[in-house]
């Protein structure tokens, strides 16, 4: 009986030394942010900071937490959607807020359309979205800071680089 003991301890042993793996913890990235910089319009080499801006999800009720709000900035980085072909954003210059809370800055909407493209990293990773195909467009309104939009890279694999220029 004691054989029998021992023998089975030994068995569950080498079972439970077999089924353990390397474990798989995530270091080789996320879904990458599109890097947008923003441009002076009369000289379209230099940078230039929006002032006091404020960037917001369409249909979102708080700013994107990627970019510092209502700072004076000429980059930002910001998150597609991964569940959807098309994101929103109101990029609002000169932002500040009106005694009852409302927004007095300069609103204007930018929409961004893309291909997801899910790849799979690792089983501790799992799928990250990459983006390709990139399009931009300017809702057209009575007085829009933004002058133009140019996408520099239609294909979004990582946060290093610029994807759009936007001019103002």
């Amino acid at each position: 009986m004691e054989r029998v003991r021992i023998g089975l301890l030994f068995f569950l042993s080498i079972i439970s030394i077999a089924s353990c793996e390397k474990d798989d913890i995530c270091v080789e990235g996320d879904t990458p942010l599109l890097v947008i910089e923003f441009y002076d319009i009369s000289d379209t080499t230099a940078l230039k900071n929006v002032p006091t801006l404020r960037v917001v999800g369409q249909g979102q009720s708080v700013t994107v937490n990627t970019v510092a709000d209502r700072t004076a900035l000429n980059k930002i980085s910001i998150p597609l959607k991964t569940e959807m072909d098309q994101t929103s954003f109101l990029l609002i210059s000169n932002s500040a807020s009106a005694e009852n809370g409302a927004e007095t800055g300069n609103i204007d909407t930018v929409n961004f359309s893309y291909k997801r493209l899910e790849d799979f990293l690792s089983r501790g990773c799992g799928f990250v979205v990459n983006y390709d195909s990139l399009q931009a467009s300017l809702t057209s309104d009575t007085d829009n800071w933004i002058k133009d939009i140019e996408i520099i890279r239609s294909k979004v694999i990582n946060s290093d680089s610029t994807h759009v220029k936007i001019f103002h």
